[in-house]
């Protein structure tokens, strides 16, 4: 019942998000966008090039962050990790930067981009695994991860001051994160590694269930604990680079999420909380999203500043609830 109501207000909050905005956009529009575009027309260059990808770009993050979230929760036994936390986003940042910075045209393509972007989160994705094998707390891990994310900022910093003004204006609009860069024509690749790597982390529920009774229970049940942690950074790090590479970092979804689906799924079954998280992430950043445009009239904002006002005392919360 709960996920039937969850994907109602999926689809509900997607025909709102789609119809949100200052230009009205009526229904034919959107239909006469796709069947029979008109360059001309203006309502649906809007409907096409603009609502469509910024609606479904807004799905597939929220609903591909809150899944990377919940693997690498899972596989770390940590309610705190999250791609951005833990480095994995970090990793993908920096070496967006360094593409956008350098001036190379292939790195700055499509392919170039979200390459660069998957390869920065698997490296720091696999560091992260690395120090989880030696580090025992909690604690410990969560600041090897953000000692990371101070690497990389500093890393990122002297490049930028090597970078001409194009270059730095280039990587700052990215950083501050928007759905608006995704165009119609970059949404069959999106949809296709996003499906893929969805479709793939079904496969791994059995282990996945394996992994919360603990390491040992689970190599007696059969897993190959080893294996399901580089698969599952393997997940994690395709969804938080192509994400990444397109709509900049974006923050907290991934720690958020995957924990208010467990509060209110109240299940460890990574069947209902792999469908949760997608439901519930994706009508989480719509919802954002929907704000920023509301917002719009007033001052321009970017996704990540919603993001991180509402998940950053949902985070403190939790927080409180486990270590109090």
């Amino acid at each position: 019942m709960k996920i039937f109501i969850g994907t109602l207000l999926l689809i509900g909050l997607a025909i709102w998000h789609l119809f949100a905005g200052s230009t009205t956009i009526s229904v034919s529009d959107f239909y006469n966008a796709l069947a029979d575009y008109d360059y001309s027309n203006t309502n649906h260059i809007i409907a096409r090039d603009l609502r469509i990808p910024r609606t479904l770009m807004a799905m597939i993050a929220g609903a591909g962050l809150s899944l990377a979230g919940l693997l690498m929760q899972t596989i770390f036994k940590n309610p705190l990790a999250e791609p951005n936390i833990l480095g994995v986003s970090t990793g993908a940042s920096l070496f967006v930067a360094i593409t956008l910075l350098t001036g190379i045209s292939f790195f700055q393509s499509d392919w170039g981009l979200i390459a660069s972007a998957l390869f920065g989160a698997f490296i720091f994705g696999t560091i992260i695994l690395f120090f989880a094998r030696f580090v025992r707390s909690q604690g410990s891990l969560l600041l090897v991860g953000i000692m990371l994310g101070s690497f990389s900022a500093a890393f990122i910093s002297i490049i930028q001051a090597w970078s001409d003004a194009h270059q730095l204006k280039l990587y700052t609009l990215w950083a501050m994160g928007s759905l608006q860069q995704v165009s119609f024509q970059q949404l069959p690749l999106v949809c296709l590694m996003f499906s893929g790597t969805v479709f793939l982390s079904f496969f791994f529920i059995r282990a996945l269930n394996a992994l919360i009774l603990g390491q040992e229970n689970a190599s007696l049940l059969g897993i190959n604990v080893r294996n399901m942690r580089v698969f599952a950074i393997l997940i994690a790090a395709v969804l938080t680079g192509l994400i990444t590479a397109f709509c900049g970092p974006i923050a907290f979804l991934g720690m958020a999420v995957p924990n208010l689906v467990k509060m209110i799924l109240t299940t460890h079954n990574h069947r209902l909380l792999i469908i949760g998280c997608l439901l519930t992430g994706g009508s989480f950043l719509l919802m954002c999203d929907i704000l920023v445009q509301l917002l719009s009239g007033f001052m321009l904002l970017p996704i990540n500043a919603i993001t991180s006002m509402i998940g950053a005392p949902f985070v403190i919360y939790i927080i409180l609830k486990r270590w109090s």
